[in-house]
């Protein structure tokens, strides 16, 4: 008796459970809606990136900036991938999200959002990707200093490798299918390149897509002319140690002047910037374009 006591016990028990987990399932989760504050809807939380990533400290002077902090805003880290897949969610089911966001990045191509204007210039006028050289790196091997003072292109140009990184495309082959895909492109950034014969270039970056892309393109055009690049991901921190130490010979990751900016100050007597990669990078908050009545980040206090 006891026994059958039991079994019907736990089968009304899993009966209750099945029926509260299909309506859980069943219910969409709340739509943004454009009459009542911002805050609350997403309890005061920016989605954001890892913590040691510059956009980082960057959001929280902003939090500051704009006396969110009095708001009860706070800064919540996660990674880039966690970040995209939140976005993702909110996206689906047009739910409210406040994100860190920065160009040249595919997330801008690929979901609707848009940038919150920074009217107090807490994210910096405005960014671009610097190539870094560790200081005496061009004495001593200035063939591979010239090309990559010499590598220079633009979001779009970028695009193309980062969609393909993205699908699940190696980086390498990314990179190769773009090399002879813009075969004058190519000729201009060898243009007076030296052969390598074999002298190893240690390149370091961080590991965001947009990274991976440039890092990798330099690279196989390092290769064509003969030398050995060696790629190191890692976190900007220690990216910025190697430069200086010389344990790492060059970077294209070099997001300046802001985002990077308290590295680069700690870091620039024994580093040289000898190029921009690109040119009018981006770094800010982002929300879904359905968010019509949230354009600055003023608005978040409304």
């Amino acid at each position: 008796m006891n026994k059958k006591f039991t079994k019907w016990i736990l089968g009304i028990t899993s009966a209750l459970l099945l029926a509260v987990t299909l309506t859980a399932c069943s219910v969409n989760p709340p739509k943004y809606n454009p009459n009542a504050k911002v805050g609350p809807q997403v309890n005061y939380t920016i989605t954001g990136i890892d913590s040691g990533a510059g956009i980082m400290s960057s959001t929280t002077k902003a939090i500051n900036t704009y006396g969110l902090k009095k708001e009860k805003w706070q800064l919540q880290a996660s990674s880039t991938a966690a970040m995209l897949s939140s976005l993702d969610k909110a996206l689906k089911y047009k739910q409210p999200i406040v994100i860190t966001g920065w160009t040249p990045h595919w997330m801008f191509q690929k979901y609707p959002i848009k940038f919150l204007k920074d009217p107090k210039n807490a994210y910096g006028k405005g960014e671009h990707i610097q190539t870094i050289i560790h200081k005496g790196f061009e004495k001593k091997d200035p063939g591979a200093t010239k090309l990559l003072k010499q590598f220079h292109w633009n979001d779009e140009l970028m695009s193309e490798v980062m969609f393909k990184i993205d699908k699940g495309e190696n980086a390498e082959k990314a990179s190769k299918e773009f090399i002879a895909k813009h075969p004058e492109l190519v000729k201009q950034w060898l243009n007076g390149v030296p052969e390598g014969h074999g002298q190893p270039v240690k390149l370091v970056l961080v590991s965001w897509d947009s990274e991976l892309s440039s890092s990798n393109v330099v690279a196989q055009l390092l290769r064509m002319k003969g030398y050995k690049p060696t790629l190191s991901a890692m976190e900007a921190q220690p990216m910025w140690t190697s430069l200086s130490t010389g344990s790492a010979d060059a970077s294209t990751a070099g997001w300046l002047p802001t985002t990077m900016a308290p590295m680069y100050k700690k870091y620039k007597n024994n580093v040289e910037i000898i190029g921009t990669s690109i040119d009018k990078a981006k770094v800010g908050l982002a929300v879904p374009k359905y968010m019509k009545n949230v354009n600055s980040i003023e608005d978040l206090k409304k």
